[in-house]
């Protein structure tokens, strides 16, 4: 029987750890082929790879990214082979099975729940005797009725194969994100959240996971993120995966790992910062929300005043790069609570923040009494919400609005030092000036067209300039740095007019290089001529002294200029910030 394990990915980069799972949990009763593919791929693609490969059955792994695009695939299979069985499993289908059952008549059979055992049972049974009321945690149709039996108890993961050691996947390892598990379940119970609804945190054999990290990193894997929905629940677990991972990582390769910031030890933290080579580790840190009132209502618990404490020895440390997340729409939060939220979390400075929407998944417990807080979501897939008693449709708008900007301008880390002295310097608080500029984007049509690198910088001059905001010129040199540090090679066109004609520029040169000494030791080492300066530097005029505001923070109004070097041998920046001369 030629069976099929395939999914949809968001991207490329993705793969599917549960079809993976599958695969490794059927064997060797079934050879099972594994199809990825992603959301953007056309329809008809997936369709005709799909069905060239002549398949019996084909399971399809669903999330709520991919939902829609996999029922139109199974739709298109199921006209050109009625005889093809359709199996559906994952966290978008496991509830609410007789809806699904019911309104799609193409899907044969749904895996509800923890898939490995369920799923091989099911595939015997279609090859044998076909009596599926002995499978458990399946819905499926008799006598056009659809039925569903009961889900069986937790698998020992102990005991589970490991679906990392297939040599198809090899080639892919160093190209792609590989997800690894080392636990299931969550000690939490957070409403918004499929994960609170298993109770319990189950582990896999410590040993195991090892030797597949070892087999991982030997194949090439590079980036490696543990979906673990809580990796640190266990100190002692967590620092001795954290001891391996130091010990035996190989160069190149970065883990990336889910952490409840509010409850990991000073130790650990103390520990990484010393031990942790720079780059190795990633955190993704659920803030949500730090509305007390809400937290409560999704029952949530989180200690705002210990996760700030870790964030930010984390940060000072320097050693790992935080992403924290927020989810605006949750319960009583409105529009003012939700800017406090923000502002409470940017004032860490993560590396990144990632500003969601409550998505009413089903299953969860605030879908379920979505009437108490007069939620209105999308009826379709992601189920994202539209308001709620507290939160108007306009305050959606204004909040996706912020989310916009703060991607550009935040979390792609394009010009950290001039956001920096915006959102301390000019505008009230950091809320306040991605909420004015993402207005301002919007108004423009920016958010439904294209951009270049330089055109982020055109149209946050433009936006400030209509802003009349005070030190205009200040902001534009900052604005100047952000750019030219970030190039390896001498743009060919900035984004802003030149300060120097050609005469004032070869006057600069002259005395540059008569007194090299004036821009440093190490500008003095290059030894550069005139004909240098002119092939690989650019010269700007700047109104305040740079070095002095990157030193201090303090700005001191007086004339000076900036030079940069874009050394040809070594595709490095260099940057010389100098007082100007007489």
């Amino acid at each position: 029987m030629n069976v099929i394990c395939s999914t949809l990915n968001a991207k490329f980069i993705h793969t599917n750890l549960a079809i993976r799972y599958l695969k490794a949990y059927a064997a060797p009763e079934f050879n099972i082929q594994l199809k990825e593919y992603t959301i953007k791929d056309p329809v008809m693609n997936i369709v005709s790879d799909l069905y060239q490969a002549k398949p019996a059955v084909i399971g399809f792994s669903c999330y709520i990214w991919n939902i829609e695009e996999t029922l139109k695939v199974v739709n298109m299979l199921k006209k050109i082979d009625h005889a093809l069985i359709i199996v559906l499993g994952g966290p978008e289908v496991t509830y609410d099975t007789a809806e699904w059952m019911e309104n799609y008549p193409e899907v044969d059979y749904i895996v509800m729940g923890e898939g490995e055992q369920t799923f091989k049972q099911l595939l015997k049974e279609i090859k044998t005797t076909k009596s599926y009321r002995n499978v458990n945690g399946i819905s499926y149709r008799e006598n056009n009725q659809v039925k569903s039996t009961l889900q069986m108890n937790k698998l020992d993961l102990k005991d589970l194969p490991s679906p990392y050691r297939f040599p198809e996947d090899i080639a892919d390892l160093g190209k792609r994100v590989t997800y690894i598990e080392t636990s299931r379940g969550c000690p939490f119970s957070c409403q918004f959240c499929l994960s609170s609804i298993e109770v319990g945190v189950r582990y896999f054999d410590r040993e195991k996971i090892k030797e597949d990290i070892r087999y991982l990193m030997a194949n090439g894997a590079k980036t490696i993120k543990f979906v673990d929905r809580t990796f640190n629940i266990s100190r002692s677990y967590a620092m001795e995966m954290f001891r391996f991972l130091i010990d035996e990582h190989l160069p190149g390769t970065v883990f990336q790992f889910e952490i409840t910031a509010d409850i990991m030890r000073p130790e650990v933290i103390e520990f990484l910062n010393q031990e942790a080579p720079k780059g190795l580790f990633r955190f993704e840190i659920g803030v949500q929300s730090t509305n007390d009132y809400t937290n409560e209502l999704v029952m949530r618990k989180q200690n705002f005043a210990k996760l700030t404490r870790t964030v930010t020895m984390v940060k000072e440390g320097g050693k790992i790069d935080q992403h924290l997340d927020l989810i605006a729409g949750l319960p009583e939060e409105d529009y003012s609570s939700f800017r406090k939220t923000f502002n409470d979390v940017f004032v860490m400075r993560p590396e990144e923040l990632q500003l969601g929407f409550l998505k009413m998944l089903r299953g969860t417990g605030v879908r379920q009494r979505a009437d108490e807080h007069q939620y209105v979501f999308m009826d379709h897939s992601p189920y994202e919400i539209l308001s709620n008693n507290v939160l108007s449709f306009d305050n959606i708008v204004r909040i996706k609005q912020v989310e916009d900007v703060l991607e550009k301008y935040w979390n792609d880390h394009r010009m950290d030092h001039t956001i920096e002295y915006l959102v301390t310097k000019v505008f009230s608080s950091p809320f306040d000036f991605f909420q004015e500029f993402g207005s301002y984007w919007d108004k423009q049509g920016w958010s439904r067209i294209g951009h270049q690198l330089e055109d982020l910088f055109r149209r946050l001059f433009s936006f400030l300039e209509q802003q009349s905001v005070d030190h205009l010129d200040v902001i534009v040199g900052l604005m100047k740095y952000d750019y030219l540090r970030s190039h390896k090679y001498k743009p060919r066109k900035p984004w802003w007019e030149a300060s120097f004609d050609k005469n004032k520029r070869s006057k600069l040169y002259r005395q540059i290089v008569e007194k090299p000494a004036l821009l440093g030791p190490e500008f003095l080492e290059l030894k550069l001529d005139e004909k240098e300066l002119f092939k690989h530097t650019m010269l700007e005029e700047l109104s305040f002294n740079l070095e002095n505001y990157l030193t201090t923070g303090e700005l001191e109004k007086q004339p000076a200029n900036l030079l940069v070097y874009f050394d040809p041998t070594n595709n490095r920046t260099l940057l010389f910030p100098f007082k100007e001369m007489k």
